[in-house]
């Protein structure tokens, strides 16, 4: 917010806010109670143009302090002089100025602020507030509260945010979830329950004699914006308590290493490192929620090889770990983990289903190694990657598409091929997976150290294109007759019958497609069964 913000009141006033930045080294005044607030719904925030870590090698440790670009060469935000308050969306100034004028402490917190004090587009906001969840139920009837962890749902212009009272989380006897919450009064307390010091800090304030802080301020008590400066990740306290409590954290920590292209400081990593096997304690649910943030990252590759020096990948992805030290034989140096990572980084980030074949494509050669060659891999591989996917609790629809481009992945292609061996080829892919599987085969090649598009892929995507737009039959849909059409005329019973006569009629229409008429089909249908008669 900008000096002489206005804000309106639950009560439809409205108060001029003074939002001149500070840092606010001392105590927050204290209050009763204090809640977040979250943005669901909002798109994941944007990483275009952002530059990691090399993937080679280890990451270079920057010390606290430091300042100036950080690894991979992002730009980072001069840390002279006080920060600009961060620029906040409507709904969020609106619920800030609410609490505030209802007497609560309120604060942004959370990777929001950290984005913003980034420059980076920032979503999925955050806020805090000391009031306890009754309070907030009051201020807004129509919000939902149906959990043990003080979290209030407000929905504001079609989209949910979620206010939670300041809190002190206890007892994490399972490694993922505390035991025992105990609301709290200030916003120091709930900042140190944070993972990483670039999350703990806050903007806002509390009232006093006025409804409205004066001085809305920043809480920094750890640190935090001068590691986002310097592009540090670094826990809050001590890392080794904090990953003892949520072992998520861990996996957390590389992906925001690769997404926010920060380093991880030695302490933080190496408590990574000692707290690996805590990782067994995660469902599905939550490592597959990281995984498909790391694979919207410029380059995934800086996460997994992060989770591959710390022994993280051996417990969260034990068949991708399986890879390395395996002979590729394509890029000198390079093992198949190599390979794999570098066919990652190669496929379009903004199509997630090709980022996860790439990364599950060759999860069949462990197995399949012998005598140098790895024969069938990609059929033992689509069922590696199917357990794996269905073990991280994956879609249905994301499962069968990525194990069918791992199955199809090592198509070859000829181009002696005739019109209808293209159309069989589409029939067997699938029209809606062309364009995935043309994909993973260019950053599976990228990944073998060849640069450039493929003449042969360039060919072959231009005869699937001329088949497509000629609008031939390349499926069952297409036929001109139906199961219904083959019982009604031919005096067929529902059955195998009549599937095994749709599949010959289809083979029939794709080496000729002039044969797709229905007296044409009738006809065929009623000599192919004429032996059986």
């Amino acid at each position: 917010m900008r000096r002489g913000a206005t804000t309106s009141s639950s009560a439809g006033t409205e108060t001029t806010i003074d939002t001149a930045p500070r840092i606010e080294g001392d105590p927050a005044p204290e209050t009763e109670d204090e809640p977040i607030l979250r943005t669901r719904g909002d798109p994941a925030p944007a990483t275009g143009g952002e530059s990691g870590p090399e993937t080679g090698g280890e990451p270079a440790r920057a010390s606290r302090g430091e300042s100036g670009p950080a690894s991979g060469g992002e730009s980072r935000p001069e840390t002279g002089g006080e920060p600009a308050p961060p620029a906040l969306p409507p709904p969020v100034t609106a619920l800030l100025g609410e609490l505030w004028a209802a007497g609560c402490a309120a604060y942004v917190v959370g990777g929001s602020l950290r984005d913003a004090l980034l420059g980076r587009p920032a979503h999925d906001w955050d806020l805090a507030t000391d009031a306890r969840p009754e309070r907030l139920l009051e201020l807004h009837p129509e919000a939902m509260y149906e959990n043990r962890f003080g979290t209030v749902v407000v929905r504001r212009e079609g989209v949910a945010y979620e206010i939670t009272t300041f809190r002190s989380d206890h007892d994490y006897a399972d490694h993922r979830r505390p035991e025992r919450v105990e609301f709290g009064r200030r916003i120091e307390d709930d900042l140190a329950r944070r993972d990483f010091t670039v999350n703990a800090m806050a903007w806002g304030g509390a009232p006093a004699a006025t409804p409205i802080p004066t001085s809305p301020a920043f809480v920094d008590p750890f640190g935090g914006r001068t590691d986002a400066y310097a592009g540090i990740l670094r826990a809050v306290g001590e890392p080794r308590a904090r990953f003892e409590e949520d072992a998520l954290r861990m996996v957390r920590a590389v992906r925001l290493a690769a997404t926010l292209g920060f380093t991880v400081e030695p302490a933080t990593l190496a408590a990574i490192a000692a707290n690996a096997e805590l990782a067994r304690h995660l469902s599905g649910e939550r490592i597959a929620a990281e995984l498909e943030k790391l694979l919207a990252a410029p380059r995934p590759s800086v996460g997994f090889r992060l989770m591959a020096d710390t022994g993280l990948l051996d417990v969260v992805f034990p068949e991708i770990s399986a890879q390395r030290g395996i002979v590729q034989g394509k890029i000198p140096g390079d093992d198949l983990l190599d390979h794999t990572l570098r066919s990652v980084d190669a496929a379009p980030r903004d199509r997630p289903v090709v980022r996860l074949a790439a990364l599950v494509h060759d999860v069949g050669k462990p197995v399949t190694l012998a005598d140098g060659h790895f024969r069938g891999h990609e059929i033992v591989g689509a069922t590696i990657a199917g357990d794996l996917l269905r073990r991280l609790r994956m879609p249905r629809a994301t499962i069968d598409r990525v194990t069918l481009l791992v199955r199809q992945h090592m198509f070859s292609y000829q181009p002696e091929w005739s019109d209808g061996a293209v159309r069989r080829f589409i029939n067997r892919i699938g029209r809606h997976a062309l364009e995935e599987l043309f994909e993973l085969r260019e950053a599976d090649n990228v990944g073998s150290g060849f640069f450039g598009p493929s003449p042969d892929i360039v060919e072959l995507r231009g005869r699937v294109a001329e088949q497509l737009e000629a609008k031939v039959a390349l499926d069952l849909r297409d036929l001109a007759v139906n199961g219904d059409d083959l019982i009604a005329e031919l005096g067929l019973t529902p059955g195998r019958t009549v599937g095994a006569l749709l599949d010959d009629l289809l083979e029939q229409v794709i080496a000729d497609p002039e044969s797709n008429d229905r007296p044409t089909l009738l006809l065929l249908a009623q000599a192919m069964l004429e032996p059986d008669r």
